[in-house]
């Protein structure tokens, strides 16, 4: 049966903590935020065999949530883009919000692997124009 499992002394290794990043948004725009990712030695990330996904909430223990569009741009560069769309964008209160970005895998076992490589706070100007 899949699922989640320990992971080795090797596999830890491969793993960092998430990066913790403030970015600010503008109410009612397009936004695209692009990641580059490191293996442990520096190296690009290969992300063959990888998702990425990621939300925003209003706060931590919110039950809504705003998830990022999402697309590798480069397997073996590290390389992958969030965006939000101006309608996305234009429905999230101005103020504080935390996000996250998690990228996941399957290993050899069937079992999913799941590695939190970004969080933080965004900070959502309001828009005047609508």
């Amino acid at each position: 049966m899949a699922g989640a499992s320990r992971a080795s002394d090797k596999e830890i290794k491969d793993y960092f903590m998430a990066q913790y990043q403030e970015f600010t948004i503008d109410q009612g725009t397009d936004t695209t935020i692009e990641l580059s990712l490191v293996d442990a030695n520096g190296a690009a990330k290969n992300l063959l065999g990888y998702t990425v996904t990621g939300k925003i909430r209003k706060t931590y223990a919110s039950d809504s949530a705003v998830s990022f569009t999402t697309q590798i741009t480069s397997n073996t560069g590290g390389t992958a883009t969030l965006s939000l769309s101006n309608t996305q964008t234009d429905a999230l209160k101005a103020g504080r919000h935390v996000y996250d970005v998690e990228i996941s895998h399957q290993d050899s076992s069937a079992n999913t692997i799941i590695e939190r490589v970004l969080e933080g706070r965004i900070q959502v100007t309001p828009s005047v124009t609508k």
